[in-house]
């Protein structure tokens, strides 16, 4: 976005590097924040473990600013997966429900849902791709009084699909149904208001558009989620007083606090501090700007006759992702080779590759993974 933000990313001094959908660099100011809290331990050992705790806590809060909701309500967990996992575990599920879903979600948003479907017998139902793009009526029309929960990312890792989760929501809220979104690949590059967008449930990670150490998971529970989902995984921190050792049977936290069972990797939330405070800074509203502006640029000048623009490029479905076909039976993995020999670095997704510029990205980078695009 300017020289001075992309001076705190050194890997712009060797690649282009156009994979934050994968995993994001961190910018100087986070490693060394990491490093830090280790030299802390190494020094000191628990001497400071208050301080540690606070800082994790302060990350909640910027987070929960960031989603427009109360730090209360946010839970750190390992990562994705683990979130989507304690939140089908804790589901009272019976046979005759249904989920809705999209057939070429993530991983990390689909296995758990497939496990209730084999263990409980509840049908799973799964909208499909049409051209790249999910046909929201298409998936609305497949909610019906008997769907107990809708599950949707914000921003489809292999397409780019930005889905409309305002309207998606208040379909699933017309059913009573709870509403559970993978927010990874757009939380940090695209503005959220869960509440304002119906969503009961919000999974995460750090180490993609964040910029963080990968290790901290976020989930999100709304007060209509916390009253259907039990926390299932629970351990020594998940309780109203943690430090009353004595305690066996006092009653477990009353948010989504209860699902943090245990202590973490406190030198990863010094990381995640620094990096969300500076995403935050600089504003959402402002790096989808930006970004929207490099992905257009990028399908502007892609050559039509070597490649084929799979991702949606309307308005309100775009997103900082574009995923792109080679018509000529070039492999994604060829050209991922072929670009990573020029230092570009993308993905190679199913059979597309896909282009993922953030904050420290230029205009020149486009132009640069264009002119070697095989």
């Amino acid at each position: 976005m300017n020289e001075d933000i992309r001076q705190l990313f050194p890997i712009t001094n060797q690649y282009n590097y156009l994979n934050s959908a994968a995993v994001a660099p961190m910018p100087t100011f986070s490693a060394e924040a990491v490093a830090s809290q280790l030299l802390d331990v190494s020094e000191n050992g628990s001497l400071n473990y208050l301080k540690w705790v606070e800082t994790k806590n302060r990350a909640r809060r910027i987070i929960a600013e960031m989603l427009k909701v109360d730090p209360e309500n946010i839970a750190f967990m390992r990562n994705t997966s683990d979130g989507f996992a304690s939140v089908a575990d804790g589901i009272q599920w019976r046979q005759g429900d249904n989920i809705v879903s999209f057939e070429k979600e993530f991983p990390a948003n689909f296995y758990p849902w497939r496990r209730v479907r084999d263990k409980f017998g509840v049908e799973l139902r799964l909208c499909p791709e049409r051209n790249g793009r999910i046909d929201l009526d298409e998936m609305i029309a497949m909610i019906d009084s008997n769907t107990k929960l809708v599950a949707i990312s914000a921003v489809q890792y292999g397409s780019g699909f930005r889905a409309d989760l305002e309207r998606l929501g208040r379909a699933a809220r017309n059913v009573d149904a709870l509403f559970a979104v993978d927010i990874i690949q757009a939380f940090g590059v695209i503005p959220f208001d869960l509440p304002a967008q119906f969503v009961d449930i919000a999974c995460g990670a750090s180490h993609k558009w964040l910029c963080s150490p990968e290790g901290c998971g976020i989930m999100y529970l709304s007060e209509r989620a916390l009253e259907r989902v039990e926390p299932t995984l629970v351990g020594w921190i998940s309780v109203e007083t943690p430090w009353d050792f004595e305690d066996r049977e006092q009653r477990f936290k009353p948010n989504a606090l209860a699902w943090e069972s245990g202590t973490g990797a406190s030198s990863l939330f010094y990381g995640l501090e620094q990096s969300v405070k500076f995403l935050h800074e600089t504003g959402a509203e402002k790096i989808q700007s930006y970004l929207e502006e490099l992905t257009d640029y990028f399908c502007e000048i892609l050559s039509s006759l070597y490649y084929e623009i799979v991702s949606s490029r309307e308005e309100g479905e775009k997103s900082q992702i574009v995923c792109v076909r080679n018509r000529n039976g070039l492999s994604p993995n060829e050209i991922a080779r072929q670009l990573e020999s020029e230092n570009i670095i993308v993905s190679p997704r199913n059979d597309r590759i896909r282009i993922a510029p953030h904050v420290f990205n230029t205009m020149s980078e486009i132009e640069h993974l264009v002119e070697y695009m095989p």
